[in-house]
């Protein structure tokens, strides 16, 4: 057997993994069955409900560890009270989100929890009202934004907790689940509960990488060695690894897992290409998954911007400019990520 002969059985087995019985995925509103999602783009990571102060922070910060970075504009501000932050005003997101309906988006991961500011209340009017399926996830962010009680409970805790989040709450996956550049040992210790979460709950797992991609191999082994299956598990913000011989992310693909190319629609595509097409020609088209991680008030509709459908409407022309077929270019849009999503909800 070829190696390429071996890939495409490896993935008809995920794909029957996705067709499990009882398979389904979990949005906000309902549980859908995965068929329910075939006709459309799944984007599996990005953000409809973020606190006003979240990006403002997040800059702050990746600005005190990148010195270069300290030189371009300063942070954007919490918007004054006279003007609602976008993403707490729900007619505007209604309209942006109804925009990626018709752009062929059928179904939106919003990589979102309670240390990021995500409201569930909001993503719940936001589906009804929008006709947008949206999958929630849930558990923690990254160290500088853990609540103060992660840095005392004990690993054993932390799992608890989040098999309560996930028992509780209408949450698709966890997720995203990030270290914060190099990872640290509080970082690694909830990734171990996020592992043991997993195996109570059947959840899948989508991950932040520290920019570029430094933690991406090791996120995967601490997961792996909690006893999660690789292909479950989605490293994310490799899009942002540029390696035009993309050997770590062919090294994660080996394993099984899915990577992610999410930060997609804007100057980084010329990088980022390239790297999809050398893991297409290497037979992993199965393993990749793409969004937009959409997080800020420039780059929606009614601003100016490219809004949510901007991995469907601005990335995925460039890769079909580049001789990538529809038929692969479905299967990373639609199919991927389905199988991805559908798991067969554990509760005991």
């Amino acid at each position: 057997m070829t190696r390429r002969e071996a890939l495409a059985v490896l993935g008809a087995s995920a794909i029957s993994q996705g067709k499990a019985a009882g398979a389904i995925i979990r949005t906000v509103l309902k549980d859908l069955p995965p068929e329910a999602l075939a006709g459309g783009a799944t984007l599996f990571h990005e953000h409809l409900s973020l606190a006003p102060d979240f990006m403002p922070k997040w800059i702050s910060l990746a600005r005190a560890q990148n010195p270069q970075a300290k030189a371009g504009p300063p942070p954007p501000q919490v918007p004054p009270p006279d003007r609602p932050y976008f993403m707490r005003d729900l007619d505007l997101m209604v309209e942006e989100t109804r925009a990626a309906v018709k752009a062929g988006v059928a179904c939106i991961v919003d990589g979102g929890h309670p240390d990021m500011g995500r409201d569930l209340d909001f993503l719940k009017q936001l589906s009804m009202q929008s006709g947008m399926p949206i999958v929630a996830g849930c558990g923690y962010y990254s160290q500088p934004f853990y609540p103060p009680e992660i840095a005392t409970m004990s690993e054993e805790q932390i799992t608890r907790e989040l098999v309560r989040q996930a028992r509780t709450q209408p949450a698709g996956a966890f997720g995203e689940i990030g270290s914060w550049d190099e990872i640290t040992d509080l970082e690694r210790k909830v990734f171990r509960a996020v592992g043991k979460a997993h195996l109570e709950t059947n959840l899948p797992i989508f991950t932040h990488t520290g920019i570029p991609g430094k933690s991406a191999v090791e996120q995967l082994d601490i997961l792996e060695a909690a006893g999660v299956k690789p292909q479950r598990v989605v490293i994310g913000h490799l899009g942002n690894l540029v390696d035009p011989k993309v050997e770590v992310h062919k090294a994660i693909c080996k394993r099984g897992a899915f990577i992610g190319f999410d930060r997609q629609g804007g100057p980084g595509d010329t990088r980022q290409v390239p790297m999809v097409l050398a893991l297409i020609e290497a037979g992993y088209a199965g393993n990749l998954l793409f969004s937009s991680d959409l997080s800020t008030a420039n780059q929606i509709k009614r601003n100016g911007g490219t809004g949510y459908a901007k991995t469907v409407t601005v990335f995925v022309p460039k890769l079909r400019e580049a001789g990538v077929s529809e038929e692969t270019l479905h299967g990373i849009l639609a199919d991927n990520p389905r199988r991805f999503l559908a798991f067969v909800p554990k509760n005991n």
